[in-house]
């Protein structure tokens, strides 16, 4: 693993303030891999094997019941999952595939929850991302029941343009039906809303979207801070 990848995992909140002993321990026990895309990393109902780092790529959380499958959010570097399961040692109730070709770096659960166990401060940092975790839920929650579906693509527009440096431009680096899913609507919705975003100061086509008019965008979103962030 590069010394830069290492510099980057080190400055994650969750590993930043640890003792360099109990990190070295961590890092020592863990290995690193690639995967192509649309491999299968874990599946809901199992039992956690590694704590899981996105170092490179992206990984979709998704979730499936009765023949619907739902995409539950979509995991960027540098980023840990499913942090909750290992610690509880719990079955995981969300699946993970690569969206992309991806580098994950594997902790193994035992070593997590045995250095949660004597570092306070890695163990303090673990609830501060679980708490964040679970606001991030409150946050999805709002989102979804409190806006209508083209009101939720228009701030994952903003969102999605922020993330990518404010260039009015959203280059997509996933189908379509994955995006639809994250905001729960069907492809044909998603399509619709694209469409009626156009005189809200949005353009498609294929996977790029043209911010023309951010302020015509953002008076239709109405971004909110306790939902956005």
């Amino acid at each position: 693993m590069r010394q830069s990848d290492w510099k980057l995992i080190r400055a994650l909140p969750l590993f930043c303030d640890m003792s360099e002993a109990n990190f070295e321990e961590l890092v020592s026990a863990a290995f690193l891999q690639r995967f192509p895309q649309h491999v299968t990393l874990i599946s809901e109902g199992d039992l956690p094997d590694f704590l899981h780092i996105v170092v490179e790529g992206s990984v979709e959380l998704f979730s499936v019941h009765d023949g619907h499958e739902t995409t539950i959010d979509i995991i960027r570097p540098v980023t840990t999952f499913i942090l909750a399961a290992v610690i509880r040692d719990a079955v995981y109730l969300k699946s993970a595939r690569t969206l992309a070709p991806a580098q994950i770096l594997m902790i193994p659960p035992q070593t997590v929850r045995d250095v949660f166990g004597r570092d306070a401060a890695f163990a303090r940092a673990i609830v501060n991302e679980l708490a964040e975790r679970y606001r991030g839920v409150v946050r999805s929650l709002k989102n979804e029941k409190l806006r209508s579906s083209a009101e939720r693509l228009a701030n994952w527009i903003l969102q999605a343009d922020a993330l990518q440096g404010l260039r009015n431009q959203i280059d997509l680096q996933f189908d379509k039906r994955v995006l639809a899913s994250r905001l729960g609507m069907t492809p044909e919705n998603l399509s619709r809303n694209l469409a009626l975003l156009n005189k809200h100061g949005i353009s498609s086509s294929g996977r790029n979207i043209i911010i023309e008019d951010p302020a015509a965008l953002e008076r239709f979103a109405k971004p909110n801070s306790l939902i956005d962030g």
